[in-house]
């Protein structure tokens, strides 16, 4: 039996995992990437990101430091040093998934590609020679990304008006940072920027910041945003942006303007489709644009897929990946065995803001939303002894479980390495676990676990 034709359009966490995985079970696999292997809203984005927060806790844990009876001190930061640094590690991360890929046997081609019908995909090849190849496809797999968005009143020059992937470093740490978006990222640059020293007003346009998280993690936020002096300006949506020689004005549609050095877009993104010739196959796409799929992350045209950030659903890597090893699985036929599907609903995310931010499954407020009953216990950092000798009592772990059966149905932690104690709780909720399950577990002690066993418990 001929081995499956498997072409994959983009190199990112998605694509990645379905070529290493369709490839280590018989599949001829051709992955067509542009730019970097590992994708660019990994690499030039989350990466990134995670390395600036990195310094910026440094710069943290110093301003605590005197309570621990020494003081240490913390230059500003090296913007050029800082830049090579985070090169160094997206080129390091990307030859070595290009490295491994290669040795898996997977063709790739630098290029550009899109659908000429529903079984070939034309690829411009990206070289001195460059020229357009025709590759015949059994299975094709969408998963281009995404880019920031853009409203039509903002112009970005990436000095003055920036979006995220602009300020990894900027050419400048902004005296007064006005970020627009207080979703995941909008409040990652907030905690970012500040940590660097710059003044940051936040443009919240409902109510509360993390309008999709719930209420009381983002209370805890919120507080310490406030103790921090971020200008919190809920209730504003912005609807236009001046911008000087000295700086930028953000005007929202209640008539309110805030003034600021720098301007940072945090409002979302659109799905990177253009060119890739969905007409032609007669890929069905939603009024947002991006690709419609079912549980297998199949398209209307059942033999190509679509995964990542182009599917429209859960924007994280993590997620991208295991689209990415559950369409291989299909496209190989691995699907006749017992096979899970991917449940987005117990996906577990984390936000990098200091103290980190975690959730998994059923949150307490979307319980409520839902009428469905429900136990929650939650547990302070301040009780727990770790958090204590770490000088960072910031935070809790909330448990929600069923009352009758006590599975656990979801949890959220806010506190210092939630992203890594939120894997806990993923697990919990993942394998239909038990609080008891959690509870009888023998945790480290002391550690920051101790506070999910007590939560448990």
């Amino acid at each position: 039996m001929a081995a499956v034709k498997f072409v994959i359009l983009g190199g990112g966490p998605a694509g990645v995992e379905a070529a290493a995985t369709a490839s280590r079970n018989g599949a001829q696999v051709t992955l067509i990437e542009r730019e970097i292997v590992g994708g660019a809203a990994n690499l030039w984005d989350c990466i990134p990101s995670k390395a600036m927060i990195a310094i910026g806790g440094v710069r943290a844990l110093a301003q605590r430091s005197k309570s621990s009876g020494m003081e240490l001190h913390c230059d500003d930061p090296d913007l050029d040093v800082l830049r090579a640094r985070m090169a160094s590690i997206s080129e390091q991360l990307s030859h070595s998934t290009e490295r491994q890929l290669k040795g898996q046997g997977v063709n790739m081609i630098r290029g550009t590609g899109r659908l000429v019908d529903e079984h070939h995909v034309a690829v411009i090849t990206e070289s001195e020679n460059s020229e357009e190849l025709l590759l015949e496809a059994d299975a094709v797999l969408l998963a281009t990304g995404s880019s920031p968005r853009i409203p039509p009143w903002a112009v970005v020059d990436g000095n003055r008006v920036m979006t995220t992937r602009h300020a990894y470093p900027p050419l400048v740490i902004p005296e007064h940072l006005v970020v627009i978006g207080s979703g995941v990222t909008g409040v990652e640059f907030v905690h970012l920027f500040r940590s660097f020293g710059s003044k940051v007003s936040l443009v919240v346009s409902r109510q509360q910041v993390l309008p999709q998280k719930d209420p009381e993690v983002a209370a805890a936020l919120e507080t310490d945003f406030l103790q921090s002096n971020v200008a919190l300006i809920k209730g504003a949506r912005a609807d236009r942006l001046d911008v000087s020689d000295d700086g930028v004005v953000v005007h929202c549609e209640d008539g309110r303007a805030i003034a600021g050095s720098h301007a940072l877009l945090a409002i979302g993104s659109v799905p990177a489709s253009a060119g890739l010739g969905l007409d032609c196959a007669g890929i069905e796409v939603n009024s947002s644009g991006y690709v419609v799929i079912n549980q297998h992350c199949q398209t209307n045209v059942r033999h190509i897929y679509a995964g990542g950030d182009l599917s429209g659903r859960l924007q994280l890597a993590s997620v991208a990946a295991m689209q990415g090893r559950k369409i291989a699985e299909h496209v190989v036929g691995l699907h006749t065995r017992d096979h899970r599907h991917l449940d987005y609903d117990k996906a577990a995310s984390a936000i990098f803001t200091e103290p980190e931010i975690a959730d998994v499954g059923l949150a307490e407020a979307e319980a409520f939303a839902l009428g469905q009953k429900i136990r929650v216990t939650k547990v302070p950092f301040a009780v727990n002894a770790k958090a204590m000798i770490d000088g960072d009592p910031r935070g809790f772990v909330k448990l929600v479980s069923d009352p009758n059966t006590g599975v656990v149905l979801g949890g959220s932690i806010v506190g210092a390495h939630a992203a890594e104690l939120i894997s806990v709780i993923a697990l919990a909720v993942h394998a239909n676990l038990r609080v008891d399950d959690i509870a009888d577990t023998l945790f480290v002690h002391p550690s920051l676990s101790d506070v999910i066993a007590a939560a448990a418990d």
